[in-house]
């Protein structure tokens, strides 16, 4: 005789968290082809960093906040200004425009759909209160959080 299987809602919820998890997953890989277009621009903004990227950077590099901090890296199908990988943290710059906030939002909830978070700052924010927006980076550095499994293939 075949043993029938109950279903519970907190077996489908499981199963749904752990598909949108894969989702999450398999939208964060590119193609190889995509990976090199995206390290070559990159490496060029990291060469051309505009004026609020450059009086950050300043702040943030050789673990001025006690932590590491890298410029324009590469995180999934997007190029982030500065990260901090042991503390998944992103720090982005710009956006001031309506488009570019657009696709600054959309960037956003893919990097939080895999569990990095995110602080977004104006350029105008950044040259005018620079020592504001340092403090605030080092606020969210000491708060704790979770390391976020994901679930690779599928």
């Amino acid at each position: 005789m075949v043993e029938r299987r109950k279903l519970s809602l907190g077996q489908v919820g499981e199963r749904a968290e752990a598909r949108a998890s894969a989702d999450a997953a398999r939208a964060w890989n590119v193609s190889p082809k995509r990976a090199e277009e995206l390290k070559q621009q990159a490496r060029f903004m990291r060469r051309n960093p505009s004026k609020a990227q450059q009086a950050l950077w300043e702040r943030l590099k050789d673990k001025r906040c006690g932590f590491t901090f890298n410029r324009e890296v590469v995180m999934g199908s997007a190029i982030v200004d500065f990260a901090c990988k042991t503390r998944w943290l992103v720090v982005e710059t710009g956006g001031d425009g309506e488009a570019e906030g657009t696709i600054a939002a959309l960037s956003d909830r893919k990097l939080r759909d895999v569990g990095v978070r995110v602080l977004r700052f104006s350029d105008s924010e950044v040259l005018e209160n620079l020592e504001g927006v340092v403090v605030q980076i080092k606020a969210e550095l000491q708060k704790p959080f979770e390391r976020p499994r994901i679930e690779a293939g599928r």
